[in-house]
């Protein structure tokens, strides 16, 4: 972390108008079973989590997706249910259709399109897409499927001409960026408020900052969701063979804590932010909304309350 952004971190934030702040969750068929308990907490007990915060979606795809991408799908939830959850609860659900490899064969794919005509006749709040392929985009547009459109990290866009570009299209309402621009906020200055409501950060990226494999990482995940005999992708960045630990995403420079969030880059103009976790557990997921979105002297009753529920399997 830079000095100057220790230093914008460390400034007293307390008395400031806190603005309105929007999670975008990970796990929308993953871990439709942790979010069956965890919604009720958060909507009938707000007095647990900060007032400052909202559900802005959650994102996620169901196992043998072709279209996704970014993540192995292995949410095994029906789209009927986790449909019905967020529609209960008046939360945007995102489908991830982020494959960077579609081909126009893929675009009949059967279960893509009766999921993607399933979300779209939800009522009530706006569902999403998050996207890559310029294709896929294409081809929903002239179905005149009616979602927003989410620009997807997996496009690994690190020139900042190439994030303008992407922020200023109309396109998409919002442009997830590459986590390293995170703890850029000198250049990150320079957007526009338009350009500022559009971006939604990945606060929680365990990935090394230095990687330069990153792409090649996305677009093995892309053949192995299309079908594609390939060899999974070895990481040779430090760290890479370890997994995710939270204890080590929260040392990487990109990291984004939600004392930062309230004291940078709310009083910046930024108000969305996504939280990574799709291939993770269901005890990891629960560990980020604590961390994220509960006042720290409730965190031990929230865990408690998803813990005691016997139909829950965390591990």
């Amino acid at each position: 972390m830079s000095a100057v952004r220790k230093a914008q971190v460390n400034k007293t934030y307390m008395n400031k108008e806190e603005k309105r702040i929007y999670y975008h969750l990970p796990g929308l068929f993953e871990f439709y079973e942790l979010y069956r308990m965890f919604l009720p907490l958060f909507y009938q007990h707000r007095e647990y989590f900060y007032d400052w915060c909202e559900i802005g979606s959650v994102y996620g795809a169901p196992a043998d997706c072709l279209w996704n991408g970014g993540r192995a799908g292995f949410g095994d939830c029906s789209p009927q249910n986790a449909a019905a959850l967020m529609r209960e609860y008046g939360i945007s659900a995102r489908l991830t259709f982020s494959n960077s490899l579609l081909e126009p064969t893929h675009l009949t794919d059967a279960k893509c399109n009766y999921l993607w005509k399933l979300f779209a006749r939800e009522t009530g709040t706006e569902n999403g897409i998050i996207i890559y392929s310029e294709l896929l985009m294409e081809y929903l547009k002239k179905q005149d499927a009616p979602f927003y459109y989410v620009s997807s990290t997996t496009k690994v866009l690190m020139e900042f001409q190439q994030l303008l570009a992407e922020l200023n299209r109309d396109d998409f309402r919002y442009v997830v960026p590459d986590f390293r621009w995170n703890p850029k906020t000198e250049q990150l200055s320079e957007l526009t408020e338009k350009q500022r409501k559009k971006v939604e950060f990945l606060c929680n990226e365990c990935c090394w900052a230095g990687c330069t494999q990153r792409r090649q990482c996305y677009e093995n995940v892309s053949r192995k969701n299309l079908g594609e005999l390939c060899e999974d992708f070895i990481c040779s960045a430090p760290g890479g063979s370890a997994g995710y630990r939270f204890s080590a995403a929260m040392e990487n420079p990109c990291f984004i804590s939600p004392k930062e969030i309230q004291s940078v880059y709310a009083p910046m103009g930024f108000e969305h932010f996504k939280i990574e976790g799709r291939g993770l557990g269901s005890a990891m997921i629960l560990e980020f909304l604590l961390y994220y979105m509960t006042k720290p002297e409730y965190q031990l009753r929230v865990r408690e309350e998803i813990y005691l529920d016997s139909m829950l399997d965390l591990f």
